[in-house]
């Protein structure tokens, strides 16, 4: 027989049994599933996902399936069958669940370049060791002492990125900056020649979050998880220093997050493996990092098209100016008083979630809505499904800093979800608020600036992003003695 015929005859058979594995997987047998549509085998509905994505128009993507089939459906992303739920009763469910019915697993392409070991991926008493140390470094009494900190690092890096310049990329300088407060303060990568290395494949591996998860030579997918590789590499021989400093009384466990990890002890009292280590390293990098200049290249965003608001910010900034010595640092109290300009970040979060989808996997059959939610199956939560939801935000698609106000109607548990919910919400929400008041101060304070394309939109690339890299014209401000 010709060997061509024999090769498109077992090609042929692959794909039958692929076919046949894929629907019988998908069908559950007799589960009552909610509706909606599985796509195409082995693909699912990746493709219309991932162009919708490019489009900024993921949150329409959801909307069509929630408007054919209602706020609970079913779906197939990257070989992952899912079921989107997009209202608050599936929050407080998804969310509030205890962790014997739901993980924070990721879906299997994210997972590769996160890593395994994730506190995503950790579940007993392992999860709560790395948790619970997570969680003090990042204590509201180390936080006080970071600011000073963070006033130097943003304070240098304006400097910097302005000198000589009458107009910066804010979208570039913002991923920069976040990067390098994320390495200097949480893990003590001070050369700069280090930092940048890791950043740019760090850029690699964001890339591939937003790539088909397809692995061939050249694609970006690919391309991401040899990156994940090289941090790995670069980052071991970091580690073994922090561990042999450690070891001989040269460095403290509270030194940093990498410090603070590598001086954990099990149950048993073993240190965790250096896996562990190096995957929150990856992880908290790209938490700390993509999602805070988000938000900063959004409000500078924001400000530049509003006056109003501008006023606004900048009157509670200069009043905190007012107070203070000249070149004198920022401090735990002054990041209190700035309330409106909070207020005005959490507004855009609602209204542009910088995370468009949070993941859950369900540990064992369950159901919700009158519907069956098998063991194993990812169940997405969408946080702009109560966002923009008129019941719980009145006329949601105007912005309106005022509904954060304390004083305020009060918005209901589980309404507003930026940072997650729950047990598993986002450790580093006061980490991100810190950083994202430093720098606006900084900004507002020191420097006047202009749109250099007015109309520029946003467009999401998993998170979202001005589409031009918001580039400003930029000019010192005069402050009057």
């Amino acid at each position: 027989m010709d060997l061509s015929l024999i090769a498109l005859a077992s090609i042929t058979l692959v794909s039958i049994l692929f076919l046949l594995k894929f629907l019988t997987k998908s069908n559950h047998g007799s589960k009552n599933l909610p509706k909606g549509s599985l796509g195409l085998p082995l693909v699912g509905e990746t493709i219309s996902l991932l162009n919708a994505l490019r489009k900024e128009q993921g949150a329409e993507w959801i909307n069509e399936r929630v408007a054919k089939y209602g706020p609970i459906f079913k779906t197939s992303i990257a070989r992952t069958p899912m079921i989107f739920v997009a209202n608050i009763a599936g929050n407080k469910f998804v969310h509030g669940s205890g962790d014997d019915v739901f993980s924070t697993n990721q879906p299997k392409n994210i997972r590769a370049l996160h890593g395994e070991c994730t506190i995503f991926e950790l579940s007993g008493s392992r999860y709560i060791l790395v948790k619970k140390a997570m969680l003090s470094f990042l204590s509201p009494e180390n936080l006080k002492n970071y600011v000073r900190r963070m006033d130097d690092l943003v304070t240098i890096s304006l400097q910097k990125e302005t000198n000589g310049k009458d107009t910066i990329k804010v979208v570039d300088f913002m991923k920069k900056l976040t990067f390098d407060v994320a390495c200097n303060i949480l893990f003590g990568i001070h050369d700069v020649e280090t930092r940048e290395a890791f950043l740019d494949d760090f850029h690699l591996v964001f890339e591939a979050f937003a790539a088909f998860p397809v692995e061939f030579p050249g694609s970006s997918y690919s391309k991401g998880l040899q990156a994940k590789a090289r941090i790995s590499n670069r980052f071991l021989p970091i580690l073994r220093k922090r561990k042999e400093e450690l070891s001989t009384g040269a460095l403290s466990p509270t030194n940093d997050v990498v410090s603070c990890l590598l001086a954990l002890r099990d149950e048993n009292g073993e240190p965790i493996p250096e896996e562990v280590v190096v995957d929150n390293f990856r992880f908290l990098i790209i938490a700390s990092h993509d999602t805070t200049a988000v938000l900063l290249s959004l409000m500078v965003w924001k400000l530049s098209r509003d006056k109003q608001i501008f006023s606004e910010v900048l009157n509670e900034h200069m009043d905190i100016l007012r107070n203070k010595a000249a070149e004198e640092k920022l401090t735990w109290v002054d990041i209190q008083r700035m309330k409106y300009t909070w207020q005005v970040a959490q507004e855009l979060m609602r209204m542009i979630p910088p995370i468009l989808c949070n993941f859950r996997k369900a540990l064992k059959d369950t159901n919700f809505g009158g519907y069956d939610i098998p063991k194993g199956w990812q169940v997405v939560t969408v946080p702009h499904g109560t966002h923009m939801e008129k019941d719980i935000f009145s006329n949601p698609t105007e912005f309106d800093p005022s509904r954060f106000d304390k004083a305020s109607i009060p918005i209901p548990p589980y309404a507003y979800i930026p940072f997650g919910a729950g047990t598993h919400s986002c450790i580093g929400n006061e980490f991100a608020r810190i950083e994202t008041l430093t720098a606006i101060h900084k900004l507002v304070t020191k420097f006047e600036w202009s749109q250099v394309h007015p109309d520029e939109t946003i467009t999401r690339k998993v998170m979202p992003f001005p589409s031009m890299g918001l580039p400003i014209k930029v000019r010192p401000r005069r402050i009057p003695t």
